[in-house]
């Protein structure tokens, strides 16, 4: 049994990720969404029916993920 501390994770949908960070408009999002099975963003996505949320904290994993060492 693990005994680590337990990540919260806060769903956004587009909207309010965009709104809450200025630095990711809707249409940059939407553009990783449509090519998430290309670039590995579909761990940041959560579907549930047709709507679309983002998982902020899998989104900065994937962001650091990303850098170039």
């Amino acid at each position: 049994m693990d005994t680590g501390t337990i990540q919260t994770s806060q769903l956004m949908t587009v909207r309010q990720f965009s709104e809450k960070h200025k630095a990711f408009p809707q249409s940059s999002l939407r553009h990783l969404i449509f090519y998430s099975h290309k670039n590995g963003f579909n761990k940041v996505i959560v579907r549930i029916g047709r709507r679309i949320l983002l998982d902020e904290h899998m989104f900065f994993e994937w962001i650091d993920s990303k850098r170039k060492v």
